[in-house]
């Protein structure tokens, strides 16, 4: 029996869409989904414990080679909503901030918009785990991504998108993550993946009623805050920001 492609997915609300297919064409029989947190993920796949996954961009550099599969990413035009830098005192007074554990793309960016966006020079803490969220308070801010995000926004008096902040800086969208592997996977296969990606989105208002959790508009979120198209805009936005982050 041939040997099924081991496929990294991420345990976030906005992958939904893009899995929805894989769950349910007949590309499942093909794959085996294993599902974790981004930083995770990318360990996965610079271990080799996954053959494609949904992976943080800023993984990409690290890879002793990689190539972008297909043409949809997690993306977005303007705010994500789920990526943010939560505070209860403007940015620019901000002295401390905790970065997310789950995270890799989103605390390059948050430090790339630190230096060149707000130019200010605040102290940096690894979180370990999610007592972090507490330390909210003063001068004392924190990165909190994922569904953790859309939760925080009913509680911070100041909320800093991240991807809506990139695209006042640049003019160009942000790609979060994107359909990376280590090696090139058959093209039948690819397209038959990317087909599978597609149809999830003809499916938003299903996959939002399916999830709905009460805290954000879901369907607003996956038709508006995220963007799964891996266009030519989002590919300048990602080169842009891998050349920043390799400099």
């Amino acid at each position: 029996m041939e040997e099924k492609i081991r496929v990294g997915i991420v345990s976030y609300l906005n992958t939904r869409p893009l899995i929805y297919g894989l769950e349910r064409l007949s590309i499942k029989d093909k794959i085996a989904l294993i599902e974790e947190h981004p930083a995770l993920l990318a360990d996965k796949l610079k271990n080799g414990e996954i053959d494609l996954g949904l992976v943080p961009v800023a993984v990409i550099p690290k890879l002793p080679q990689s190539y972008i599969n297909g043409n949809y990413c997690i993306g977005s035009v303007g705010d994500v909503a789920s990526v943010a830098l939560f505070s209860e005192a403007p940015v620019e007074h901000i002295r401390k901030i905790y970065l997310d554990y789950q995270s890799r793309s989103s605390v390059q960016l948050l430090q790339w918009l630190i230096k060149h966006h707000w130019k200010t020079d605040p102290e940096y803490i690894t979180a370990n785990d999610e007592s972090y969220i507490k330390e909210i308070k003063g001068d004392t801010a924190a990165l909190i991504i994922g569904d953790r995000a859309l939760k925080q926004r009913q509680h911070s008096k100041y909320i800093y998108d991240l991807a809506g902040e990139w695209k006042a800086a640049t003019g160009l969208p942000f790609v979060f993550a994107a359909w990376v592997s280590t090696r090139e996977l058959p093209g039948g296969f690819i397209k038959e993946f990317d087909e599978a990606n597609g149809y999830g989105l003809q499916h938003i208002d299903e996959i939002a009623a399916e999830h709905d959790n009460g805290i954000y508009d879901l369907k607003k979120y996956f038709s508006h805050n995220l963007s799964y198209e891996l266009d030519e805009e989002k590919r300048k936005g990602l080169e842009l920001f891998l050349n920043s982050i390799m400099q």
